[in-house]
């Protein structure tokens, strides 16, 4: 099992990069003048040239467990624990693995400050989490500078896209591959003349660019009637709700999640904007918003990353495994924990060394099992190829929480942009 918040003071020899902080990698270096021996320790015994045993794996997991994604960051964090104790339950893998737990706050300078304390302090090789998408991009310049691997879990296009770089692996589903799946069906089942409104930051702009180019491509009848932006943590949003009820807008699209899209879901419900606008939003299917929502989410539209209910890969095995250890079922911010770590476990065990430089050499291309079926981040940007839904969100058979529809499958090759669309060539 893994640990949390532990500290080991192992001595290691530190050398400052170009922004002060240090990088693992300048140590090993170091190490490789001064003779591997020394730091063996420091990297589990892996040593640098990678194909020997593998004692120990250490993960720093960064989750928002504070601020407002708090309410989706404990399934990333649950996820997260149950990856690391199936990697360490398993007769797959020939190592340890090991994860010390700590809090972004959804803030960019605290995410940086606890990566920062978990690969120089705790010795993290590799790092998962994030769900605000400006704080996964402060990590993936961390990442590069420091030199280990990172898997986002957060969703903006970018991430993978134009400010990609070799470190960086996400199995989250992006922005662009649940467009791909959802925006073309809105504009033809639900409404074409829409106003976006967004939260204004990475997130938010990345789904506008994204839907506005698919549904624009889906149907000539397509029109961007109206933008609106509010902060990231807002609370009051009646002045949006009453430009978007007084404009000509079927359609209502809303670049937001966690407690924005509640909040704003819950006030143009209660406005009576339903009434007149589809509401429609890429998280809106998400388990923390329909149990949020109640009623209040019958009737709207949404992309579907994850859900609990399909039957691929080893997923009814991972929901199994979760309501045994949580009591809960998984929701997507579970499935992206598990499937990071364990997918780049596999790349791991197939480097034979926890050296990160090795991983992420490995990695690209590797098919590796996800709860979606045979997995793997694709060379040219090193995102997942998973499958994505349309879904609606409809009244259950019991209780207050809507049962979510699938309306359309997408598979994982077909929402995906080609390579030479991602803004990112490794």
């Amino acid at each position: 099992m893994g640990r949390e918040n532990s500290n080991h003071g192992r001595g290691r020899t530190t050398e400052q990069g170009s922004d002060g902080l240090t990088s693992r990698r300048n140590v090993l270096r170091l190490a490789g003048i001064a003779g591997t021996g020394a730091l063996a320790g420091c990297i589990g015994g892996a040593g640098l040239g990678g194909g020997q045993n593998i004692d120990t794996v250490t993960y720093g997991v960064l989750s928002p467990m504070t601020g407002p994604y708090g309410g989706l960051a404990e399934g990333q964090r649950n996820g997260a624990k149950l990856a690391v104790r199936h990697v360490n339950e398993s007769d797959q893998f020939s190592f340890e693995m090991e994860a010390v737990y700590e809090d972004t706050e959804a803030d960019t300078a605290t995410g940086r400050q606890v990566a920062q304390k978990v690969v120089q302090q705790d010795d993290a090789q590799f790092l998962m989490g994030a769900i605000s998408s400006s704080t996964a991009l402060a990590l993936n310049s961390f990442a590069a500078n420091e030199e280990v691997v990172y898997n986002p879990g957060a969703a903006a296009m970018n991430i993978t896209g134009a400010k990609c770089n070799e470190w960086v692996f996400r199995a989250e589903t992006h922005t662009a591959q649940i467009a791909e799946a959802v925006a073309p069906w809105t504009a033809n089942n639900v409404g074409t003349n829409v106003w976006f409104h967004i939260a204004d930051y990475a997130y938010g702009q990345s789904v506008r660019r994204e839907w506005k180019s698919r549904m624009s491509e889906a149907s000539d009848d397509f029109t961007e009637v109206g933008v609106s932006r509010s902060q990231l943590g807002a609370s009051n949003y009646g002045s949006y709700v009453s430009q978007i009820s007084n404009s000509e807008a079927d359609v209502a699209v809303l670049g937001m999640t966690g407690g924005d899209l509640i909040n704003f879901t819950k006030q143009a419900a209660n406005s009576g904007l339903k009434q007149d606008v589809e509401l429609v939003s890429p998280t809106m299917t998400f388990q923390v918003v329909r149990n949020a929502l109640g009623p209040a989410a019958y009737g709207t539209y949404g992309g579907v990353r994850y859900n609990a209910q399909v039957e691929t890969g080893d997923n009814q095995e991972f929901v199994s495994a979760y309501r045994d250890a949580y009591g809960s079922t998984p929701d997507s911010f579970a499935r992206v924990a598990y499937d990071s770590i364990r997918m780049t476990a596999h790349g791991i065990e197939e480097a034979g060394t926890n050296d990160p430089e090795a991983v992420k050499d490995t990695l690209p291309g590797l098919e590796v099992p996800s709860v979606f079926g045979p997995n793997k981040f694709r060379k040219c940007d090193h995102q997942a190829t998973n499958p994505v839904w349309a879904g609606e969100n409809v009244k259950p058979d019991s209780g207050d929480a809507a049962r979510v529809a699938l309306r359309k499958k997408v598979e994982g090759k077909n929402a995906i942009p080609p390579c030479g669309q991602t803004n990112c060539d490794l």
